[in-house]
């Protein structure tokens, strides 16, 4: 183990320096420390030398976070599919008995949000009133009005045209940067701890809906800690933390066994799991009370658990509720679909792609890419690549990507990158040949 060298904080040793009216100093009593402490770490000792953790969380969709992610993109999906192009930016809050629907919407269509509301409710599993909060009883504020008209002016025709550069083109809905992600470390170009982390609760909804194990309640929550080696490949999964909703009757003991034999190994594969791997479930021994009930939920507050678990960075705009003009999202959709194309063409093992925008301007103010060491060309190489094949102006985007559809209601859980269950257009690899030929390099599958 390394050694931490101890050094005295100023504030102390100014405290030790300090004598009362007898000469004698304050503080005597505390000892100075003369040799280095030891640190400790029951995590660090059971890895070897040179491997390294990293750790991510997942949450179901029943957590209160989540189920307001649900609602907004059920708002959003409702208005989309009767008028595709109409404006949303929609955002959620739930407490005991109680949803508020807020935010701004233009369309030609009708919403009727209390049914809306209702409904996601009770598909996620809030069908009792013993939850302390159901579909039945909760009651829904709503509070929506029309897009601001200056926002409007500048979406509808982006400085480029209003120049007359770029007719009919598209502005960016706002300022900010996102960031897109892709590794080589699962199937799904994800990494390993967020795509364990959203199999886990996605297999604990499953349990409870399907009646396998009856006793949960919809809310909870998983985290993943992989163990990476000298390489920075995964190892072996070295902790796995479940926190679930239950109903009061249940044994803990039963319901730890329970989780860990059919939801936890179920969920992740059996060759990452050894004698060693760490198994918490609901820590606190119990954890009836969830939900709404037992802590408010707002939409757009689980940003990481959207996106890469940490392992990426992120520009700091949500999702949920926003239409694809909203380049917080659609931005974020389309540097995953760069990113994840550049993983899978070989051009790098690991690819953060971040692309800045401004209000009412089409053309991104900048793009940044990094392959951490893994490229096989030159990082500013890689971007110019990227801007020759991919239009990453707002309206393009939409159209490459058919953005707009009613698809996003079940991205609100379980993430919105790495959904092999979903159809979801930015995690299709089809401009491999495109970015290899860019590259120079053979087709993907070409014979030498």
């Amino acid at each position: 183990m390394g050694l931490l060298k101890y050094e005295m904080p100023r504030w102390l040793s100014g405290m030790l320096a300090v004598a009362d009216a007898g000469g004698n100093p304050l503080c005597s009593a505390l000892p100075r420390v003369q040799a280095p402490l030891r640190v400790h770490s029951r995590a660090q000792m059971s890895i070897a030398d040179g491997h390294t953790l990293f750790t991510s969380e997942s949450v179901t969709e029943g957590h209160p976070d989540k189920l307001c992610d649900a609602i907004a993109d059920a708002v959003l999906d409702d208005v989309l599919s009767r008028d595709p192009e109409s404006r949303v930016a929609v955002e959620v809050a739930a407490t005991t008995g109680l949803v508020f629907v807020l935010g701004e919407m233009t369309t030609e269509t009708y919403c009727d949000v209390q049914a809306v509301v209702r409904n996601t409710v009770r598909e996620i599993g809030y069908n009792d009133s013993r939850l302390g909060f159901d579909w039945e009883t909760c009651g829904a504020i709503v509070a929506i009005k029309e897009q601001s008209p200056d926002i409007a002016l500048g979406v509808d025709r982006a400085k480029e045209a209003r120049e007359g550069r770029e007719p009919d083109e598209l502005g960016a809905g706002d300022q900010g940067m996102m960031f897109g992600y892709a590794t080589d470390e699962t199937p799904e170009l994800m990494p390993m701890p967020i795509q364990l982390a959203h199999e886990v609760a996605r297999r604990l909804a499953e349990a409870r809906k399907s009646g396998d194990l009856p006793f949960l309640r919809p809310d909870g929550k998983s985290q993943i800690t992989v163990e990476y080696d000298e390489a920075g490949r995964p190892h072996r999964v070295h902790t796995v933390l479940v926190s679930t909703q239950h109903d009061p009757e249940v044994d803990p003991v039963e319901l730890a066994n329970a989780v860990e034999e059919r939801v936890i190994r179920d969920a992740i594969p059996a060759d990452l799991l050894d004698e060693e791997t760490r198994f918490l479930v609901n820590p606190t021994g119990r954890f009836v009370i969830g939900g709404p009930m037992g802590d408010s939920g707002l939409s757009g507050r689980k940003i990481i658990v959207d996106t890469y678990g940490g392992m990426a960075r992120h520009g700091g705009g949500s999702f949920s509720g926003k239409d694809p003009t909203k380049v917080d999202r659609s931005g974020a959709y389309m540097a995953r679909y760069v990113a994840k194309n550049l993983v899978a063409a070989g051009l790098a093992r690991r690819c953060e792609l971040q692309l800045a925008y401004a209000i009412g301007v089409a053309h991104p103010l900048a793009i940044n890419l990094e392959t951490f060491g893994t490229g096989v060309l030159a990082d500013a190489r890689l971007a110019e690549i990227v801007e020759e094949v991919f239009d990453l102006r707002p309206g393009s985007i939409i159209s490459a990507l058919d953005l707009r559809r009613p698809i996003y209601r079940p991205t609100a859980a379980y993430g919105h990158f790495g959904r092999n269950d979903l159809d979801l257009p930015w995690e299709r690899i089809d401009r491999v040949d495109a970015i290899r030929n860019a590259a120079g390099a053979a087709p993907a599958g070409a014979s030498a």
